[in-house]
């Protein structure tokens, strides 16, 4: 990471008028929060995620969904917002306008001081009737973190993993985890929302995404075609290198504070 490239990001940035903030995994990875491509550790170090994360995992065993999601969601609320995620809510108060973009199903960005993030793949805090749709308040539809199976759980007490979901007060049906599972689309109103920022602003910083996983992948695109800046912040390299402008190759708690500090 060039100085140069540092100042140069640091003054598109000054001068933005409207800026969008997208991130992926790799800025929550910081905090302690696995990304998919990371192994499954204690209690459920036997299943493929790819395959618990589906509408008809859910479907086949409701409560051994459940029960993954209810872990998953006790996991975020044990770690803290890193300072990456500080870093760009500092960015987002500065801006005239800053709309951040997200695909991480956590609440960190939230917890560090962003206003109203866009969930393109929904939040473990937004759970939903899975038949209605309606609405169910998170610490309605959850269990106490001291009941939710924890990781140390020897491999053959993973029964104890199943939480059977609450139902949904309208209807009865089960009420399930408000993320966006494989084979499902994004949520309309927040992808269009996303693609509309991305379109009109002037800069769009994207942190610690890969840059692969369609179509939230396709927003920094958006940005480059209608003429936006783009800066990349990623330890390597990715398929967003031959749209962005400036590349700041590290992670976003290391680079993010010193851009801000600039």
């Amino acid at each position: 990471m060039r100085d140069t490239d540092l100042r140069e990001a640091a003054s598109l940035i000054d001068r933005a008028e409207r800026i969008v903030i997208f991130t992926g995994a790799g800025v929550s990875a910081e905090s302690g929060i696995p990304t998919f491509r990371d192994a499954l550790s204690g209690l459920w170090e036997q299943f493929d995620p790819r395959r618990l994360a589906t509408p008809e995992a859910f479907g086949d065993d409701p409560a051994l969904v459940w029960g993954w999601y209810e872990w998953r969601r006790a996991a975020v609320e044990r770690v803290e917002p890193n300072a990456g995620h500080r870093a760009l809510a500092a960015i987002e108060q500065r801006a005239a306008e800053c709309v951040v973009v997200t695909q991480n199903v956590d609440d960190l960005h939230e917890r560090a001081g962003s206003h109203e993030p866009i969930h393109l793949h929904g939040s473990l805090f937004a759970p939903r009737c899975s038949a209605c749709g309606r609405p169910a308040a998170a610490t309605e539809a959850g269990v106490p973190n001291t009941e939710v199976p924890k990781a140390e759980v020897p491999k053959a007490e993973v029964s104890e993993g199943r939480v059977t979901p609450p139902q949904c007060d309208r209807c009865g049906a089960p009420i399930r985890p408000g993320v966006v599972w494989f084979g499902e689309a994004l949520p309309a109103d927040a992808f269009e929302a996303a693609v509309a920022a991305a379109a009109n602003c002037d800069v769009l910083i994207t942190v610690g995404t890969s840059g692969v996983v369609f179509p939230a992948a396709e927003i920094p695109q958006v940005t480059a075609r209608m003429g936006g800046t783009v800066i990349q912040v990623n330890p390597g390299p990715t398929p967003l290198d031959a749209v962005a402008r400036v590349n700041l190759r590290g992670t976003a708690a290391e680079v993010l504070p010193v851009l801000v500090s600039m």
